[in-house]
């Protein structure tokens, strides 16, 4: 027989459990709303695109796009 300090009653076990899976649920709440909001922001930007934006290197201050030109 195990001594009364050493036995765990079933209520300590399940109050683990429910800690656990609380936990695990507020991680995945936390997950959740990152992925949202990355994903609300990226539509966000490209639906407030400038017309600089639709070509490749405008606004450059220097350009490494200068093709044909040596160094």
């Amino acid at each position: 027989m195990l001594p009364a300090f050493c036995r765990k009653s079933e209520s300590d076990e399940s109050l683990a459990l429910r800690a656990v899976g609380w936990a695990s649920v507020a991680v995945g709440v936390a997950a959740l709303g990152l992925y949202v909001g990355r994903e609300l922001r990226l539509r966000y930007k490209f639906k407030h695109r400038k017309p600089e934006d639709f070509y490749a290197h405008a606004g450059d201050t220097y350009s490494e796009a200068e093709y044909g030109v040596g160094t």
